[in-house]
């Protein structure tokens, strides 16, 4: 409390008002019991009115300018006493504040090293949490980088812009797509695809093979026309996709690929059977078998034959579906290069 011409201001408490006379001094409002006397006036004696709340006091005619003028010092006594009260119950607070377990979220205190619910040491399991955050955050980096890479190989790395070359590019697309859904709607024991034109472009390679893989073994001899007849697809596949930088070439090298795989199911499927026609206008029961019934044999697989033919049909089927998808996508970033 303080006192000048007659005037009552309390200095310890943050809410003001005016006194009644609108003159003479400023008090708190309300009072708190316990907390001292009400201010009034000293020369009418009124109740101070209900003026509007104010942070600092209001200077009057009665001199209070020069009252907290002359005491400066006492105000700024008294500003430092309350930043410092603030001050010291705050870190009185923070010290007191209490967190939570991060395993069971069970409530423990700042100093506390060990929970009492679950029994983990915090700053272990925090190095642990930390630890595995790395982890995450750099498979996260190179699953990403992995991503860019296929996609600046598999689609960015095309950047024709020829009007010619993309209606070639959607006429081959168009008959890949025709074709191509043609086999995958064919059942695999009609042999529509060992039937089809591209099986006698297959059969050259297929030949070559048994030829190439002759060095390795009888085993590897009769399973090389095989694997000539899908290793040449995916060599042409990896030659335009690293070598010419086409990946719409790659799309159809990969659809090949897949009627290859296709092409060899019904040749799995008839190693029981023996009822396919072979080059020699034989079926492998008129001579020694075939491909498949001497490899299926050699394995103890002959009983497999079916489930295996249908694997292989069903591989070459989503790999098709792939080069479906694959093409679209070039042939759409083709468009909109030529026609943007």
């Amino acid at each position: 409390m303080a006192e000048h011409d007659g005037c009552v201001v309390d200095l310890a408490w943050p809410h003001y008002r005016r006194e009644a006379c609108g003159r003479t001094s400023i008090r708190p409002y309300p009072a708190r019991q316990g907390h001292g006397e009400p201010s009034v006036c000293r020369q009418t004696g009124e109740s101070p009115c209900l003026a509007m709340p104010v942070l600092f006091p209001f200077h009057c005619g009665h001199g209070l300018r020069d009252f907290f003028s002359s005491r400066s010092s006492h105000s700024a006594d008294f500003l430092v006493g309350i930043h410092a009260r603030s001050y010291s119950g705050a870190m009185l607070t923070a010290g007191a504040s209490s967190t939570h377990c991060p395993k069971c979220q069970v409530e423990r205190t700042n100093e506390a090293t060990e929970c009492v619910r679950c029994g983990i040491i915090f700053t272990k399991y925090r190095s642990e949490v930390a630890r595995v955050s790395v982890a995450s955050s750099s498979l996260s980096g190179t699953h990403s980088q992995w991503l860019l890479t296929a996609k600046a190989w598999l689609l960015e790395s095309d950047k024709t812009t020829d009007s010619m070359t993309f209606y070639g590019r959607a006429a081959v697309f168009a008959g890949m797509v025709w074709w191509g859904w043609t086999f995958i709607t064919t059942p695999l024991e009609t042999n529509y695809t060992g039937e089809s034109f591209l099986h006698l472009i297959n059969l050259p390679f297929h030949e070559a093979g048994h030829v190439i893989f002759i060095p390795f073994g009888r085993f590897m001899t009769i399973l090389g026309g095989t694997l000539g007849q899908i290793l040449m697809p995916m060599i042409c596949l990896g030659t335009f996709l690293v070598k010419t930088r086409d990946p719409f070439g790659a799309s159809v090298a990969l659809w090949w690929t897949a009627e290859s795989l296709m092409d060899i199911a019904p040749y799995i499927n008839d190693a029981r059977a023996l009822d396919l026609m072979l080059i020699g206008g034989v079926t492998g029961k008129e001579t020694d078998g075939h491909d498949w019934n001497n490899i299926l044999t050699m394995l103890n697989l002959l009983e497999w034959d079916h489930r295996l033919a249908h694997l292989t049909y069903n591989i070459g089927i989503l790999l098709m579906l792939g080069s479906f998808l694959w093409g679209g996508v070039l042939l759409l970033r083709h468009y909109r290069r030529l026609f943007a």
